[in-house]
Protein backbone atom coordinates (compact mmCIF):
# COMPACT_ATOMS: atom_id res chain seq x y z
CA UNK A 1 0.00 0.00 0.00
CA UNK A 2 1.65 3.53 -0.54
CA UNK A 3 2.00 6.20 1.44
CA UNK A 4 -0.53 9.26 1.22
CA UNK A 5 0.75 12.07 -0.57
CA UNK A 6 2.18 14.46 1.51
CA UNK A 7 -0.52 17.74 1.77
CA UNK A 8 -0.11 20.51 0.12
CA UNK A 9 0.04 24.48 1.36
CA UNK A 10 -3.43 26.15 1.38
CA UNK A 11 -3.97 29.38 -0.58
CA UNK A 12 -4.95 32.10 1.95
CA UNK A 13 -7.91 32.26 0.81
CA UNK A 14 -9.00 28.14 1.95
CA UNK A 15 -7.33 28.89 5.46
CA UNK A 16 -9.80 29.30 7.80
CA UNK A 17 -10.12 31.93 10.60
CA UNK A 18 -8.73 29.39 13.93
CA UNK A 19 -5.78 28.33 11.40
CA UNK A 20 -4.91 31.57 10.58
CA UNK A 21 -5.16 32.74 14.38
CA UNK A 22 -2.92 29.59 15.65
CA UNK A 23 -0.46 31.25 12.74
CA UNK A 24 -0.12 34.44 13.73
CA UNK A 25 0.25 33.24 17.30
CA UNK A 26 2.84 30.97 16.61
CA UNK A 27 4.89 33.59 14.53
CA UNK A 28 4.60 36.50 17.50
CA UNK A 29 5.70 33.69 20.09
CA UNK A 30 8.68 33.13 17.42
CA UNK A 31 9.60 36.47 17.26
CA UNK A 32 9.42 36.89 21.32
CA UNK A 33 11.68 33.80 21.39
CA UNK A 34 14.15 34.62 18.48
CA UNK A 35 14.69 38.58 20.99
CA UNK A 36 14.99 36.40 24.06
CA UNK A 37 17.84 34.20 23.06
CA UNK A 38 20.56 37.08 23.10
CA UNK A 39 19.81 38.07 26.83
CA UNK A 40 23.80 39.79 26.73
CA UNK A 41 22.58 41.41 24.28
CA UNK A 42 19.33 42.89 26.21
CA UNK A 43 21.76 43.49 29.38
CA UNK A 44 23.65 45.59 26.88
CA UNK A 45 20.68 47.29 25.67
CA UNK A 46 19.35 48.24 28.49
CA UNK A 47 23.33 49.72 29.68
CA UNK A 48 22.83 51.69 26.30
CA UNK A 49 19.41 52.84 27.39
CA UNK A 50 20.57 54.08 30.66
CA UNK A 51 23.46 55.74 29.77
CA UNK A 52 22.06 57.72 27.13
CA UNK A 53 18.89 58.37 29.23
CA UNK A 54 21.40 60.46 31.50
CA UNK A 55 23.12 62.13 29.39
CA UNK A 56 19.96 63.41 27.53
CA UNK A 57 18.43 63.95 30.60
CA UNK A 58 21.06 66.44 31.78
CA UNK A 59 20.70 67.93 28.37
CA UNK A 60 16.30 68.12 28.66
CA UNK A 61 17.27 69.89 32.52
CA UNK A 62 19.80 72.64 30.82
CA UNK A 63 17.22 73.46 28.57
CA UNK A 64 14.51 74.38 31.10
CA UNK A 65 17.16 76.20 33.32
CA UNK A 66 17.38 72.83 35.85
CA UNK A 67 13.61 73.00 36.06
CA UNK A 68 13.51 76.42 37.70
CA UNK A 69 11.42 77.64 34.73
CA UNK A 70 8.92 75.99 32.22
CA UNK A 71 9.84 75.05 28.56
CA UNK A 72 6.86 74.64 26.28
CA UNK A 73 5.06 73.28 28.80
CA UNK A 74 7.33 71.31 30.14
CA UNK A 75 9.28 71.43 33.86
CA UNK A 76 11.96 69.55 34.85
CA UNK A 77 9.95 66.79 36.26
CA UNK A 78 7.72 66.08 33.18
CA UNK A 79 11.02 66.49 30.81
CA UNK A 80 12.31 63.77 33.17
CA UNK A 81 9.20 61.70 32.62
CA UNK A 82 9.42 61.82 28.89
CA UNK A 83 13.24 60.84 28.74
CA UNK A 84 13.34 57.93 30.70
CA UNK A 85 9.49 57.01 28.91
CA UNK A 86 10.99 57.98 25.47
CA UNK A 87 14.32 55.61 26.34
CA UNK A 88 12.22 52.38 27.44
CA UNK A 89 10.68 52.91 23.95
CA UNK A 90 13.44 52.70 21.79
CA UNK A 91 13.96 49.01 21.31
CA UNK A 92 10.26 48.42 21.30
CA UNK A 93 9.67 50.93 18.58
CA UNK A 94 12.75 49.99 16.62
CA UNK A 95 12.29 53.24 15.03
CA UNK A 96 15.71 53.48 13.51
CA UNK A 97 14.61 50.49 11.13
CA UNK A 98 15.06 47.28 10.50
CA UNK A 99 16.34 45.24 7.40
CA UNK A 100 14.43 41.80 7.65
CA UNK A 101 12.41 42.19 4.39
CA UNK A 102 14.79 44.27 2.09
CA UNK A 103 17.54 41.57 3.50
CA UNK A 104 15.40 39.06 1.71
CA UNK A 105 14.71 40.28 -1.39
CA UNK A 106 18.29 40.83 -1.73
CA UNK A 107 18.80 37.16 -1.32
CA UNK A 108 15.99 35.91 -3.35
CA UNK A 109 14.49 34.06 0.10
CA UNK A 110 11.38 36.33 -0.35
CA UNK A 111 9.87 34.61 -3.06
CA UNK A 112 9.69 31.61 -0.45
CA UNK A 113 7.39 34.19 1.56
CA UNK A 114 5.15 35.17 -0.86
CA UNK A 115 4.34 31.25 -1.23
CA UNK A 116 3.17 31.21 1.76
CA UNK A 117 -0.38 30.71 3.59
CA UNK A 118 -0.64 34.49 5.29
CA UNK A 119 0.64 37.67 3.25
CA UNK A 120 3.88 39.16 3.79
CA UNK A 121 2.71 42.29 5.45
CA UNK A 122 0.60 40.39 8.35
CA UNK A 123 3.59 37.72 8.73
CA UNK A 124 6.19 40.35 9.51
CA UNK A 125 3.86 41.89 11.35
CA UNK A 126 3.49 39.35 13.97
CA UNK A 127 6.98 38.57 13.72
CA UNK A 128 7.84 42.23 14.34
CA UNK A 129 5.26 42.31 17.53
CA UNK A 130 6.62 39.34 19.02
CA UNK A 131 10.07 40.91 19.16
CA UNK A 132 8.55 44.31 20.39
CA UNK A 133 6.86 42.73 23.38
CA UNK A 134 9.97 40.70 24.05
CA UNK A 135 11.92 44.17 24.08
CA UNK A 136 9.54 46.12 26.33
CA UNK A 137 10.17 43.25 29.02
CA UNK A 138 13.91 42.88 28.68
CA UNK A 139 14.58 46.16 27.79
CA UNK A 140 12.07 49.09 27.80
CA UNK A 141 10.45 47.89 31.84
CA UNK A 142 14.16 47.76 33.04
CA UNK A 143 14.78 50.61 31.60
CA UNK A 144 11.70 53.15 32.93
CA UNK A 145 12.33 51.21 36.41
CA UNK A 146 16.36 52.79 36.32
CA UNK A 147 14.72 56.00 35.53
CA UNK A 148 11.53 56.10 38.31
CA UNK A 149 14.29 55.08 41.05
CA UNK A 150 17.17 57.06 40.28
CA UNK A 151 15.54 60.58 38.88
CA UNK A 152 11.85 60.63 39.49
CA UNK A 153 8.99 60.31 36.96
CA UNK A 154 5.58 61.26 37.01
CA UNK A 155 2.58 59.09 35.90
CA UNK A 156 -1.56 59.51 35.75
CA UNK A 157 -3.17 58.56 39.30
CA UNK A 158 -6.58 57.94 37.66
CA UNK A 159 -6.85 54.91 34.80
CA UNK A 160 -8.29 56.51 31.42
CA UNK A 161 -4.86 58.56 30.93
CA UNK A 162 -3.27 54.77 31.53
CA UNK A 163 -6.18 52.81 29.23
CA UNK A 164 -5.70 55.68 26.48
CA UNK A 165 -1.84 55.45 26.87
CA UNK A 166 -1.37 51.29 26.61
CA UNK A 167 -3.85 51.49 23.62
CA UNK A 168 -1.06 54.39 22.00
CA UNK A 169 1.88 52.43 22.40
CA UNK A 170 -0.13 49.49 21.25
CA UNK A 171 -0.84 51.40 17.93
CA UNK A 172 2.45 52.87 17.70
CA UNK A 173 3.95 49.52 17.70
CA UNK A 174 2.07 48.50 14.72
CA UNK A 175 2.66 51.91 13.31
CA UNK A 176 6.26 51.91 13.70
CA UNK A 177 6.08 48.86 11.75
CA UNK A 178 4.27 50.00 8.74
CA UNK A 179 6.33 52.53 8.30
CA UNK A 180 9.45 50.21 8.05
CA UNK A 181 7.67 47.93 6.09
CA UNK A 182 6.99 50.20 3.63
CA UNK A 183 10.75 51.80 3.41
CA UNK A 184 11.90 48.17 2.80
CA UNK A 185 9.57 47.80 0.26
CA UNK A 186 11.79 50.43 -1.67
CA UNK A 187 14.05 47.31 -2.25
CA UNK A 188 11.61 45.54 -4.33
CA UNK A 189 12.98 48.48 -7.04
CA UNK A 190 16.13 49.76 -5.83
CA UNK A 191 18.54 46.98 -4.96
CA UNK A 192 20.73 48.73 -2.58
CA UNK A 193 18.49 50.85 -0.39
CA UNK A 194 21.30 51.64 2.65
CA UNK A 195 20.79 55.09 1.54
CA UNK A 196 16.91 55.09 1.99
CA UNK A 197 17.45 53.40 5.50
CA UNK A 198 19.76 55.79 6.51
CA UNK A 199 17.39 59.05 5.47
CA UNK A 200 14.86 57.00 7.32
CA UNK A 201 16.73 56.83 10.66
CA UNK A 202 17.53 60.43 10.96
CA UNK A 203 13.89 61.76 9.78
CA UNK A 204 12.08 59.27 12.03
CA UNK A 205 13.83 59.74 14.98
CA UNK A 206 13.76 63.89 14.66
CA UNK A 207 10.56 63.64 13.76
CA UNK A 208 9.24 61.21 16.39
CA UNK A 209 10.17 63.30 19.10
CA UNK A 210 13.47 61.18 20.33
CA UNK A 211 15.95 63.79 19.87
CA UNK A 212 13.72 66.27 21.95
CA UNK A 213 10.15 67.05 22.41
CA UNK A 214 8.15 68.37 19.53
CA UNK A 215 7.04 70.89 21.37
CA UNK A 216 10.32 72.56 21.85
CA UNK A 217 10.82 72.74 17.92
CA UNK A 218 10.22 75.76 15.68
CA UNK A 219 6.46 76.05 14.87
CA UNK A 220 7.37 75.83 10.63
CA UNK A 221 9.35 72.40 12.31
CA UNK A 222 6.67 71.11 14.22
CA UNK A 223 4.30 71.81 11.44
CA UNK A 224 6.48 69.83 8.88
CA UNK A 225 6.78 66.98 11.30
CA UNK A 226 2.65 66.70 12.00
CA UNK A 227 2.61 65.73 8.16
CA UNK A 228 4.67 62.58 8.98
CA UNK A 229 3.54 59.54 11.01
CA UNK A 230 6.65 59.68 13.14
CA UNK A 231 5.06 62.00 16.04
CA UNK A 232 2.16 58.95 16.33
CA UNK A 233 5.20 56.27 16.70
CA UNK A 234 6.13 58.12 19.96
CA UNK A 235 5.34 61.55 21.19
CA UNK A 236 1.55 60.92 20.94
CA UNK A 237 1.51 57.96 22.92
CA UNK A 238 4.39 59.19 25.62
CA UNK A 239 2.30 62.52 26.14
CA UNK A 240 -1.00 60.53 26.62
CA UNK A 241 0.60 58.08 28.99
CA UNK A 242 2.89 60.95 30.77
CA UNK A 243 -0.42 62.92 31.38
CA UNK A 244 0.78 65.83 29.91
CA UNK A 245 -2.59 65.15 27.82
CA UNK A 246 -5.64 65.23 29.49
CA UNK A 247 -9.29 65.57 28.11
CA UNK A 248 -10.53 65.34 24.69
CA UNK A 249 -7.01 65.84 23.00
CA UNK A 250 -6.52 62.60 24.62
CA UNK A 251 -8.58 60.77 21.88
CA UNK A 252 -7.48 63.22 19.49
CA UNK A 253 -3.96 62.19 19.10
CA UNK A 254 -5.28 58.34 19.85
CA UNK A 255 -7.29 59.44 16.16
CA UNK A 256 -4.47 60.81 14.37
CA UNK A 257 -2.67 57.31 15.51
CA UNK A 258 -5.50 55.70 13.72
CA UNK A 259 -5.62 57.63 10.60
CA UNK A 260 -1.76 57.29 10.14
CA UNK A 261 -2.39 52.98 10.65
CA UNK A 262 -5.11 53.15 7.97
CA UNK A 263 -3.02 55.15 5.49
CA UNK A 264 0.39 53.09 6.34
CA UNK A 265 -2.06 49.69 5.34
CA UNK A 266 -3.30 50.94 2.48
CA UNK A 267 0.35 51.98 1.21
CA UNK A 268 1.60 48.85 2.21
CA UNK A 269 -0.57 46.78 0.48
CA UNK A 270 -0.74 49.10 -2.77
CA UNK A 271 3.40 49.15 -3.08
CA UNK A 272 3.37 44.95 -2.03
CA UNK A 273 0.91 44.08 -5.15
CA UNK A 274 2.81 46.52 -7.49
CA UNK A 275 6.36 44.90 -5.70
CA UNK A 276 5.40 41.13 -6.16
CA UNK A 277 4.28 41.75 -9.89
CA UNK A 278 7.61 43.43 -10.69
CA UNK A 279 8.99 40.62 -9.10
CA UNK A 280 7.18 37.32 -10.71
CA UNK A 281 7.67 39.31 -14.45
CA UNK A 282 11.69 39.59 -13.55
CA UNK A 283 11.53 35.91 -12.36
CA UNK A 284 12.50 36.76 -9.13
Amino acid sequence: MSAPAPALPQPVGTVGARQVVRMLLVLVLAGFRRFTAYRLAAVAGIVANVTFGYIRGAVLLAIVGGGSVAAAGYTGQSLMTYNWLTQSAIGALAIWGTTEVSDRVRTGDIAVDLARPLDLMTTFLAQDLGRALASIVLRGLPTVAVGALTVGIVLPGHLAPWIAGLLGIALALVISFLARFVMQLSSFWVIEIRGIQTFYMVVSGFFAGLVFPLALMPDWLRAMAMLTPFPSMLQHPIDILSGRVTGPDIWWLVAQQVGWLVALVLLGRVLLAAGTRRLVVQGG
